[in-house]
């Protein structure tokens, strides 16, 4: 379950300030400004404009590639684009410096962007925006930039390195970054574009190797997984629609899973709407394969929206018994009813409740679900926002919510009953320091089955843990 912290719809005063912008690069400006200015999702300003016009799937896919790359490596941008102009941060106007960033996104990371284009549209935005007053300094710092650049093959820590993905970066003429050798905190912050908090907590648990690998991970396309709905179709089915529609699958660790090698619109993809697949990561599959609902069971998805998870528990149970879903949040609790919906899964009923939790029904239930709002250090591939959202007291904060949350189910379950605790994140204090905490606290609790998910093998990263109440 993804953190509650943070999430705000677009206003009715981005909806109003959206309606101009056309092209790709005005959208993404729109995008980005919202979400510095604002904390709006940056998808969710995207979606909304698109909805008012006419805008075509090219400019639309190129807008969400500029936007969530600018705010994934915005400290990268930052860091570049400080070393390229003559005076400090303090001194450019926010919207300006949201276009430098653009316009540096498309010629640092964007090989199939001409330099020109890169500038020239970025420049048009200026001028859309009735700003011609930015136009020189922009197109001066992008023009140095642009010279500036060359291909590297071989990724290595340098100051003058800006790493692209694992295998490629770029050269520039200068220095940009801190010097690795001096402070490799400092650079790893911000050559791959994460908080320096982050940076330092990793190092100091996994090492630096194992760091590198993660800020490279998390920089990379992510890998888009869909569960097959065994009730409605079969995954060779599945698998051959999709390749005639021209999307290369191949078979995923489970059963119902196939991981898509190409980028698609799922949504529009032949089988969505007749509810043969769902999008879901192979590590959210193993929560509910942890649980192993059985038909006829009552069962209990403590915070249940987005829903995924409680679909998958559906699914494996053959729609046979009921899932009690909760969440706080009524919106999101009608997207799970939706989803069902378009599945065919009548075995799930959506509640309401209070974000205190009073109202939680008390059960016993056979088996309970508890899917913790956390971090996201597992998905922040996934979910570009969320790396600049989180700091080390959000994590204290979260994990007093996950052991409240943990007990609750575990008073709920019936003896004999099992719980499975599930997690995103890859911070063991949301996840085994949560745990022995709790565990400490019920005697007749015992712990069966632990599974953390690595971020980088073939799957997103988190943590599952299976627990059973004692009988009697």
């Amino acid at each position: 379950m993804t953190s509650p912290r943070g999430r705000r719809s677009p206003s009715k005063q981005t909806q109003s300030q959206s309606r101009r912008p056309r092209t790709a690069r005005h959208l993404a400006y729109e995008a980005v400004a919202a979400w510095r200015d604002r904390g709006v999702y940056a998808g969710l300003v995207i979606d909304d404009i698109c909805r008012e016009h006419e805008v075509t799937r090219s400019d639309r896919a190129m807008a969400m590639e500029i936007t969530y790359g600018v705010i994934r490596r915005q400290a990268t941008l930052d860091a570049v684009i400080s070393a390229f102009v003559d005076r400090p941060r303090s001194d450019v106007e926010n919207g300006l410096w949201t276009l430098l960033q653009i316009g540096a996104y498309q010629v640092l990371m964007m090989d199939g962007v001409p330099a020109h284009a890169a500038v020239g549209e970025t420049v048009q935005v200026a001028k859309s925006l009735r700003r011609p007053e930015w136009t020189g300094l922009l197109n001066g710092v992008l023009r140095k930039l642009s010279k500036s650049v060359r291909d590297a093959d071989v990724v290595n820590m340098s100051a003058d390195r800006v790493p692209i993905d694992a295998t490629r970066s770029k050269q520039l003429d200068r220095c940009v970054f801190p010097d690795p050798s001096s402070s490799t905190i400092e650079h790893l912050a911000k050559a791959y574009s994460y908080p320096r908090w982050l940076v330092r907590d990793w190092s100091e648990r996994l090492g630096t190797d194992e760091t590198v690998r993660l800020c490279h991970w998390f920089n990379s396309p992510p890998l888009i997984t869909i569960r097959v709905n065994l009730l409605r179709q079969s995954p060779e089915v599945v698998r051959e629609v999709l390749k005639a529609a021209g999307v290369e699958v191949a078979p995923g660790e489970w059963q119902e899973s196939l991981r898509l090698m190409n980028s698609a619109r799922i949504g529009e993809l032949p089988g969505f709407a007749e509810g043969w697949f769902s999008v879901q990561d192979e590590s959210a599959m193993s929560a509910g394969h942890l649980l192993d609902p059985q038909p006829g069971d009552h069962i209990l998805d403590l915070c249940a929206a987005p829903g995924g998870k409680t679909t998958h528990l559906a699914e494996l149970m053959r729609d046979e018994g009921e899932i009690v879903a909760l969440d706080t949040d009524e919106v999101r609790l009608s997207r799970i009813a939706e989803n069902a919906l378009r599945l065919g899964l009548s075995s799930i009923r959506c509640q309401q409740i209070a974000p205190d939790g009073h109202d939680i029904p008390p059960g016993p239930f056979d088996r309970v679900l508890v899917d913790v709002p956390c971090s996201n250090t597992g998905v922040l591939g996934k979910r570009p926002e969320a790396r600049w959202r989180i700091s080390p007291e959000d994590i204290s904060e979260l994990a007093s919510l996950q052991r409240r949350l943990l007990r609750q189910a575990l008073e709920r379950v019936k003896p004999g009953g099992f719980v499975v605790y599930s997690t995103c994140s890859i911070d063991p204090r949301e996840n085994r320091e949560v745990l022995s905490t709790v565990l400490g606290q019920h005697e007749d609790v015992k712990l069966m089955k632990e599974i953390e998910h690595q971020p980088g093998q073939s799957c997103d990263g988190g943590y599952q843990a299976l627990l059973r109440r004692a009988n009697g």
